[in-house]
């Protein structure tokens, strides 16, 4: 990979160098992947000047073409420029491990007492809050993807596919993802030089040796532990290929499947999650961690949640490092291929459509506590008795919108403030 800096302007960092940056990036990572990629940015580029702004772009632009979360796989990529497969383990793990530690302690707080008829307040209020949190979601990625009627017509029926018709979520970005690639011209303006053969030789080591990091723990669940936790690591690592679009794209279809599917979790559990890991550093598909631990712990007490906590987050995120270090020293060629971006941009538009899914779908069951289904041929209309309307989240969440939206609060400010007013209006 070309480097457009010169070593005059810009020092290589030593490892403990790397450690303590990323270190302090894992912690301060709040507020999702836009707020992530802009702190690395700030830091890695305009502080430290370690990588150039045109590789680190080029980096962005091929994280997300990839499924997973693009801040944890770019910060990675960032750490693999530096000090090659060492630095990449080293900046990704400490993308996520502060938050997974803070998830973990708050799953571990909300199985012990999420019960408690206070404590249940306060959740609600934070289920309240996610819906305005998900319409917020839905608004910026809307900006970002919708510039032509094609993509409001790609985005309208992959919308139709989830709401109306319950189609699967892989078959929704499947579909997009070919429309995009069959529709975009093939010939890049600008090609890229291609890579060597040893660079081919390290890619093909690092992709046998990063599948059997992730494939063979799962083999021996199977084999070893057939059950909830097997079930964990094989739906986590489905999951783990399919979340393009960032998390909220893939949130609807596991909302739905570990609720209605398998029943590991309820639907306010699952709210529940979203809210928790909205709350703290980090990616926010550390959600898959809370689902893991609540999945397990139901069947079987605290060990089964711990090792299905364990499960989902290394299924979720040992992919990541497999497509990082596999395809990092292609990235600048890949990235000039017009037809991957095709699909990128078809892919970006259906999430707009998956994320307006998920917005209606946690409204209507958060605020409502009937949300019938009548079934007529191939369609699956829901629909509110608005007699089951629940005032405190319904007033909760109309707040939690303006604050968001028209005021621009911070986001962990919105849903303190959310889980204190249905504290208080439990009380009262």
């Amino acid at each position: 990979m070309t480097d457009s800096m010169t070593k005059a302007n810009r020092a290589d960092p030593s490892l403990a160098d790397l450690t303590r940056t990323f270190a302090r990036i894992g912690v301060l990572s709040f507020g999702g992947p836009a707020a992530q990629i802009a702190l690395m940015h700030r830091v890695i580029l305009d502080e430290r000047r370690w990588v150039s702004e045109p590789d680190y772009l080029r980096a962005l632009s091929f994280c997300m073409l990839l499924p997973g979360p693009e801040a944890m796989q770019l910060a990675t990529w960032i750490g693999w420029r530096l000090h090659g497969v060492k630095g990449g383990l080293i900046a990704g793990g400490l993308f996520v491990l502060p938050g997974a530690a803070v998830v973990l302690t708050l799953s571990l707080i909300y199985a012990a007492f999420g019960q408690v008829p206070l404590i249940a307040a306060l959740f609600t209020g934070v289920q309240a809050a996610v819906i305005a949190i998900v319409i917020e979601a839905l608004i910026r990625v809307s900006r970002r993807a919708l510039k032509s009627r094609e993509a409001y017509v790609i985005a309208a029926l992959a919308f139709a596919g989830l709401f109306l018709l319950q189609l699967p979520f892989p078959l929704i970005i499947l579909a997009a993802g070919l429309w995009g690639f069959a529709r975009t011209p093939g010939t890049a303006r600008d090609p890229a030089a291609p890579a060597p053969p040893a660079a081919l030789a390290r890619s093909l080591r690092a992709a046998a040796v990063w599948l059997a990091v992730w494939l063979i723990p799962l083999a021996a669940l199977v084999l070893a532990a057939p059950g909830r936790l097997a079930e964990i690591g094989i739906f986590f690592s489905k999951l783990a290929v399919l979340t393009f679009g960032g998390a909220y794209a893939v949130l609807a279809w596991m909302a739905q499947d570990v609720v209605q599917q398998k029943g590991w979790l309820t639907l306010p559990q699952m709210i529940d999650g979203l809210g928790l890991a909205e709350t703290t550093p980090g990616p926010l598909i550390l959600v898959n961690q809370f689902v893991g631990f609540m999945a397990a712990h139901q069947q079987g007490g605290w060990t089964l949640g711990l090792a299905g906590a364990a499960i989902a987050l290394w299924m979720t995120f040992i992919p990541s490092f497999l497509f990082i270090f596999t395809g990092a020293p292609f990235i600048e060629r890949l990235t000039h291929m017009p037809r991957l971006s095709g699909a990128l941009a078809a892919i970006t538009a259906a999430v707009v459509g998956v994320i307006a899914n998920l917005s209606l779908w946690f409204a209507l069951h958060v605020l409502f506590a009937s949300v019938p289904e009548t079934v007529i041929g191939p369609l699956h209309l829901t629909w509110p008795d608005p007699a089951t309307l629940r005032p405190i989240p319904a007033l909760i969440a109309g707040l939690a919108a303006y604050a968001l939206l028209l005021r621009h609060w911070a986001l962990g400010w919105v849903l303190l403030l959310s889980a204190a007013l249905s504290a208080l209006a439990t009380l009262l």
